[in-house]
């Protein structure tokens, strides 16, 4: 699509009462990202309320209609996608605004391969329009969604805002808070309060508030979120007749569409409406006005005393791991304890199927389901059902655990029957994480077929992930509800579930290795490529681990030339590992000061995880080396602290040498500083798999080492403030 052109989402396919729209974007430092955002827009081209704003703080919508499922990695940088229940939409929206936000005084203009992708149900792009030009701007209109009698067409918009997130918002009647001083001053008061609480209460029961890993948080673990999700007042004030006159004409069916108004540059905030008395007289609390400050999430400071006599007595649990003998019994246990918590937390359910076409509605669940297939039967380990508006969407669920892999004629008759039958998907769930252009099954798509099935993959680790931000970060209606995940967490982490993620490098890792240390690996080897790809596999599923535990975006980064091809990329890759005998990977750690370096040295067989950190821009050098050797004053001794100079090498040293002597990390030479390297080296596993001597267990835990005892102690990147609100200027 072009700049300003619109399509009926009808007239590309019958599958669109729900649909992903993905935002991409790729940084030549790897480094450069953005934040999307979605506000329902009514006849007037004005929120309804603040809740009509979703963004990084209110993700989700009560009734499902808007998800942000958030960002995967691609080949050249990262994708952000949005699930959108058209059929849940409610009636009085009459527009759907997607756009994106920088801060810090980022802008598009830093950013390449801008585009804006639209999929249906079944996961087939329908439409892309890429951006060539964004201009110097902070916040970024990508496109719209919007009503045409009963139909939803798609406008490529492509307008730029110099005002930021906060500033569009409020061109659309959100009403912004963002006092972020006073937020800042009300979270460390109820910090206080808490720890005060926590206190109070150990005090009495004579325990320690020092907390435990993996507390249970309960209900409490998430924080409301910054807009209201109750019932909506009436619509804001209409617009500048001008612009109303625009919208009317726009909607009058069988004529030509109407440009796109830009939004006035003297908009006003939306005055808050009028609230009616409560039954004591008194009007009710205010809803809280969204704040584009990003939320601080802590945990509980204390946890109740447990009351077993010793440690060698096990709570109860709801689903208990210790009678799995067989790999069968662990692939039905795990089936049925997943989908009976998907249907019974609608929060969890909505989170794993909103991303492959699922509408929001009731969803059910089932097990050994028999299906007929020619001559035989087929019995798939699952089926997930969701009813919305009379309409029935259904998945078809093959599991594997403990490692093994998928089959792909066993995925191919799920595929054949789904088509048949008019089932909308087959989910495929297993240890293993999928790579973008490398599908785990190879399965063939009659394209003679009217109806498409969706074939999606699901890992273990992605729904341990998922079920974590849910219970200890976002939060989920009931306490019925996080004591249900927290259970199906402890399940799926359980060595004896087979559930605990891509756990195995391949039968060519041990022939790599050797070949390495004989120096007779060549390039080209194809068992080089295999050990890549599960290198990649196993980088992702650590982000997903660690963004889990923190509650924030952790992603790969992938440093590729603009267009790479996926395979191209892991071939040269390989082509590296052969020659230098080293794989390498990053990760940025929202929150983090610098992108976190991961390397593993096949030939000394050592792991090294390492962050360079700017230095600070105003201040003197001196001043700079104390103050980060106090900031380290709980890191590891034999942490390594090189000084960044503008031209050769700066000085080095362990932090057990650098502490009385910070002055040590000054260049002789006067050359200016840029900034610091902070490298943590670990002994690498020599087995394949993750046990406790293994080289998957080795990367995780030196990954999480290095947050834990490096990055946590560091100074966090300047607070993302939103710009002040100016007019808004045309992209």
């Amino acid at each position: 699509m072009v700049k300003g052109a619109n399509v009926g989402l009808a007239s590309l396919s019958e599958n669109v009462d729900a649909v992903i729209v993905s935002l991409g974007w790729a940084s030549p430092t790897g480094e450069g990202d953005a934040d999307v955002s979605v506000l329902l827009l009514d006849a007037n081209g004005k929120v309804r309320d603040d809740a009509d704003f979703y963004f990084y703080n209110h993700p989700v919508a009560p009734d499902g209609s808007v998800q942000l499922l958030g960002k995967v990695p691609v080949g050249e940088g990262s994708e952000d996608r949005i699930g959108f229940d058209l059929t849940a939409i409610p009636a009085e929206v009459d527009r759907i605004v997607v756009a994106a936000s920088r801060y810090e005084g980022a802008r598009f203009d830093e950013l390449e391969d801008l585009r804006v992708t639209l999929a249906d149900g079944s996961g087939e792009d329908l439409l892309r329009f890429a951006v060539d030009d964004p201009g110097a701007v902070s916040a970024f209109i990508f496109g719209e969604l919007y009503r045409r009698v009963d139909d939803w067409k798609f406008r490529a918009v492509g307008q730029g805002y110099a005002s930021g997130l906060a500033g569009l918002a409020t061109d659309f009647g959100v009403d912004i808070d963002d006092d972020a001083e006073a937020e800042t001053a009300a979270e460390a008061q109820a910090e206080a309060e808490a720890e005060a609480q926590a206190a109070a209460e150990a005090a009495e029961e004579g325990t320690s508030t020092e907390p435990e890993p993996g507390a249970e948080t309960g209900a409490g673990a998430g924080t409301e979120t910054g807009a209201a999700s109750g019932a909506h007042p009436a619509p804001a004030a209409p617009t500048a007749p001008a612009t109303a006159a625009v919208e009317q004409a726009a909607a009058r069916p069988g004529e030509p569409e109407p440009p796109l108004p830009a939004p006035p540059p003297d908009a006003l905030p939306a005055l808050p409406s009028p609230r009616p008395a409560g039954d004591d007289g008194k009007p009710p609390k205010a809803a809280a006005r969204p704040r584009t400050a990003r939320k601080k999430v802590t945990l509980p400071k204390a946890v109740k005393k447990s009351l077993a006599e010793n440690d060698s007595w096990k709570g109860a649990r709801l689903f208990p791991v210790s009678a799995l003998k067989s790999d069968r019994d662990r692939e039905t246990r795990a089936t049925s304890v997943l989908l009976s918590v998907m249907a019974q937390v609608p929060e969890f359910g909505r989170r794993l199927t909103a991303a492959f076409g699922a509408p929001t509605g009731r969803m059910e669940t089932f097990t050994e389901v028999s299906l007929p297939h020619g001559d035989t039967p087929r019995r798939p380990d699952g089926i997930i059902r969701v009813e919305r508006a009379g309409k029935l969407w259904t998945a078809l669920v093959e599991t594997k655990t403990n490692g093994n892999p998928l089959r792909s004629e066993q995925v191919q008759a799920y595929m054949d029957i789904a088509a048949r039958r008019g089932y909308e998907a087959v989910i495929t769930l297993s240890n293993d994480v999928a790579l973008e252009g490398s599908p785990l099954v190879d399965v063939k798509i009659d394209g003679r077929r009217k109806h498409k099935v969706a074939l999606r993959h699901l890992s273990w680790a992605e729904v341990a992930h998922q079920a974590q931000l849910l219970i200890r970060h976002e939060g989920v209606g009931n306490s019925a509800h996080a004591w249900l995940l927290q259970e199906l967490l402890h399940y799926l982490q359980h060595d004896n579930s087979g559930c605990h993620g891509f756990q195995n490098m391949g039968a060519a890792w041990v022939p790599v290795r050797k070949g390495i240390e004989d120096e007779t690996l060549c390039q080209g080897d194809p068992r080089a490529l295999e050990v890549v790809e599960s290198w990649e596999r196993l980088v992702r599923q650590v982000s997903l681990g660690l963004g889990g535990e923190l509650g924030q975006k952790v992603l790969p980064v992938q440093r590729a030339r603009r267009g790479t091809d996926p395979g191209a990329r892991r071939a040269r890759m390989a082509d590296e590992l052969c020659a230098e005998g080293r794989l390498r990977a990053e990760l940025r750690i929202e929150g983090a000061p610098g992108v976190l370096a991961v390397g593993a040295d096949l030939r000394t067989g050592r792991l090294r995880t390492s962050v360079e950190i700017p230095a600070p821009e105003q201040g003197y050098p001196l001043t700079w080396a104390k103050r980060l050797v106090r900031r380290l004053a709980e890191a590891p001794a034999d942490l390594h602290v090189e000084t960044l100079v503008e031209e050769g090498a700066g000085p080095r040293g362990t932090l057990e040498r650098l502490r009385p002597e910070p002055a040590d990390l000054l260049p002789r030479s006067g050359a200016r500083i840029t900034g610091f390297r902070l490298t943590l080296f670990k002994g690498m596993g020599n087995g394949r798999g993750s046990a406790e001597t293994g080289f998957i267990r080795s990367v995780d835990d030196a990954v999480q080492r290095f947050h834990g005892t490096v990055l946590t102690h560091l100074d966090p990147p300047a607070v993302r403030r939103p710009a002040a609100v100016e007019p808004a200027a045309g992209g």
